[in-house]
């Protein structure tokens, strides 16, 4: 294992500040790139603000990012307010029409930026829609943008979460194999919180192209260092030893929703870092 961690952090871990001032405090901390939130309605850049002219609204924030000397390492784009807003496989076929072209519009966006990475979400479960069309929906919608993606040289990942079509392992393993080529953004918290083990999770390292760290507990899908349950040491391993590491992302969240606005972001994301380094140094001591 001779590689070394790769950071970023997301620009949504400090919602309250300015967004040049956020990306300033991100490159204070040392970490050298960023993850940017494409949140309708919570972000500091919203999905709309790009919709007309996704290459200047791309080439402006990245004159931003190299004042700051920061790099881009993922858009993570939700079109809707949460989750069930505006999902992948909203029942509406005029709401997945719009999702397609605003999601055109954000990989113009990443593209001008040469962001080589994207983050979506994989589909809820919606109340009164067919489990099984639910999923055909995501799965169809999901292997759209994956090749809308991969058009512009983007790699595109979802994130399983709670309430989504992919909350378990499981069921991520069998969401993959329905749309080959897909990758994951993979947030071992999601599953800790259900109350499973973090070596459920560790099958599905081989298809992460990206990582969300942060701190979590059964019942706490974002807590305070002293009181984490995640065992990140396969992570870390994996990022180890593969030849081209994907990055961890550091990314703490400050909204109203399970608690995740109970934790001082800034002191959990030095120590994650400081403890992922920790990791990675015992692993190359070995």
């Amino acid at each position: 294992m001779n590689h070394s961690l790769r950071f970023s952090c997301a620009d949504f871990s400090f919602p309250m500040l300015p967004h040049k001032e956020a990306l300033r405090l991100i490159r204070m901390l040392g970490i050298e790139a960023v993850d940017l939130g494409l949140f309708s309605g919570r972000s500091h850049l919203q999905p709309e603000q790009i919709l007309s002219n996704p290459s200047a609204a791309g080439r402006q924030l990245k004159k931003r990012l190299d004042e700051e000397e920061l790099e881009l390492s993922d858009v993570f784009v939700q079109l809707g307010y949460e989750p069930g807003d505006r999902a992948v496989n909203d029942p509406d076929l005029r709401i997945r029409q719009e999702n397609r072209d605003r999601f055109r519009a954000t990989v113009e966006f990443a593209h001008s930026m040469e962001c080589l990475h994207m983050t979506g979400l994989p589909g809820v479960l919606i109340q009164g829609q067919p489990l099984e069309n639910g999923l055909q929906l995501a799965t169809e919608e999901t292997a759209w943008r994956l090749a809308a993606a991969q058009e512009a040289g983007v790699t595109y990942a979802v994130e399983p979460h709670v309430g989504s079509n992919c909350a378990t392992p499981e069921a991520t393993l069998a969401f993959l194999k329905q749309v080959p080529g897909l990758t994951l953004t993979l947030d071992y918290g999601h599953f800790v919180y259900q109350g499973r083990h973090t070596r459920d999770a560790d099958v599905l390292l081989p298809q992460a192209s990206h990582f969300h760290a942060r701190c979590g507990a059964k019942g706490r899908l974002q807590a305070r260092f002293s009181h984490n349950q995640i065992d990140f040491r396969c992570i870390v391993r994996h990022c180890l030893a593969v030849q081209d590491p994907p990055r961890i992302c550091l990314e703490y969240v400050w909204v109203d929703w399970e608690g995740c606005n109970e934790v001082d972001n800034l002191s959990e994301t030095i120590l994650l870092k400081r403890h992922l380094q920790d990791i990675a140094a015992q692993c190359d001591n070995k």
